[in-house]
């Protein structure tokens, strides 16, 4: 099983402890970069794809642990 796999793998079994740098580089696999607004862009973070689909998520501070509620989202657009 792949590194990638592996994180795939562990994404859908939505673990309450998948951390923001995980879902960077899982959308990453999916030719997701992130879309930097400025020096000051606080919090909000925009993902998008080749094909113009947009992630917009709140980067969790201070712990960088995901919300339920984000990786739902981020695997209902992934269609996983």
């Amino acid at each position: 099983m792949t590194k990638k796999e592996k994180l795939i793998a562990r994404f859908l079994s939505m673990p309450s402890d998948f951390h923001y740098n995980e879902v960077v580089k899982l959308l990453g696999y999916f030719n997701f970069k992130e879309v930097k607004k400025g020096k000051t862009s606080g919090s909000r973070v925009k993902f998008v794809n080749d094909e113009g689909v947009l992630i917009m998520l709140h980067k969790p501070h201070p712990s960088g642990i995901m919300k339920k509620y984000q990786l739902k989202q981020i695997k209902e657009v992934l269609d996983l």
